[in-house]
């Protein structure tokens, strides 16, 4: 019986050091050692959820630990943004979303951050695209914008709320022509997209990645893609770039990833750094997933990240300030006007 026991713990320990040696294998700088939460402040279904269910299934098995999506909507993305804010800072809650989000929150009045108070990983960089309810009347977005015209205020937009893509893309497009819409808010693109097919709203603005499976089953119209250049969309067909009808149209692509609050510990950032350089930068299956529904793929994090982001922050910023529909000036916190 002391002969088995001895054996046993001679066993117990080899294993235990193989575990040991495992984790030093991994070259990592931090190892987890209980699962992640990554919190996604939309519902479920809507492009942050898409991306941020596949980057968790790329990095589970490098971290070796499982990453746990949690829906947390409300309020534009800012109360599940808040919760990640108020968690620890130890590394193990991230939240996700659209960069410009946690660049304009605190000049909408929703949180108190900036971009500057995270670190943040993309993955890729989304564009949107007017559609209608294929049962309308609205057969290009030239009949769309006489639409607005006559019945200013009334043709109803469905989006994911203020801040949100969709309701960014109408203000792009009230700034350069003008016109008042109706929104309808809804917690998140996938409910507006969804609506918009049932009829509750006549448009939406929401991103192609939201769009991509009802327009592929001809269940909404595609008028315009709030791009420089047309999008030759699988399954769908070309949808003709904005500039053909507003030529002086600028801005850039949205940027989706996660994010970590500055001051969880630095070891966790430089893993997360090797883990988006060796494997994110090389995930088939987000540039399958980008290729598919619309997207670019755009592997980034660091400083160059940061640029890429604010490259859109600012000019959506100041949209939304010379529109009245901030409560502090952009410069307030850094941003200046492009």
């Amino acid at each position: 019986m002391k002969k088995f026991t001895l054996i046993s713990v001679l066993i117990l320990g080899a294993s235990m050091a193989f575990a040991g040696g495992a984790k030093e294998d991994t070259g990592l700088p931090w190892v987890p050692e209980k699962p992640i939460t990554i919190i996604v402040p939309w519902s479920a279904g809507g492009s942050t959820d898409q991306l941020t269910r596949i980057i968790a299934g790329e990095l589970e098995d490098p971290l070796g630990q499982k990453i746990v999506v949690q829906n947390q909507g409300g309020a534009s993305g800012s109360v599940g943004t808040q919760s990640a804010l108020d968690a620890p800072r130890d590394g193990y809650t991230w939240t996700a979303g659209a960069a410009v989000d946690i660049g304009v929150y605190n000049i909408l009045g929703l949180i108190d951050s900036q971009i500057e108070d995270w670190d943040i990983f993309l993955g890729v960089a989304n564009v949107m695209i007017v559609s209608v309810n294929p049962d309308s009347p609205y057969q290009t977005f030239d009949d769309l914008m006489a639409a607005f015209k006559a019945k200013p205020g009334q043709i109803s937009v469905a989006t994911a709320g203020q801040s949100s893509a969709g309701h960014i893309a109408m203000e792009i497009i009230k700034k350069y022509t003008g016109v008042e819409y109706k929104m309808i808010p809804y917690d998140g693109g996938n409910p507006a997209v969804i609506a918009t097919v049932a009829g509750e709203a006549e448009v939406t603005t929401q991103m192609a990645v939201e769009q991509a499976d009802m327009l592929r089953a001809g269940k909404l119209r595609p008028l315009a893609v709030l791009s420089d250049a047309d999008m030759d969309m699988k399954g769908v067909g070309v949808i003709p770039s904005i500039k053909k009808w507003i030529p002086e149209y600028e801005t850039g692509p949205n940027y989706f990833g996660i994010w970590i609050p500055k001051g969880a510990p630095k070891e966790v950032i430089e893993t997360f750094g090797i883990l988006w350089d060796k494997y994110i930068s090389n995930s088939e299956a987000i540039k399958n997933y980008a290729a598919e529904r619309g997207a670019i793929f755009t592997p980034l994090w660091g400083e160059e990240a940061q640029e890429k982001a604010m490259s859109y922050i600012a000019p959506v910023a100041w949209l939304y300030y010379d529109a009245g529909k901030a409560k502090a000036s952009p410069e307030t916190i850094g941003i200046p006007r492009p």
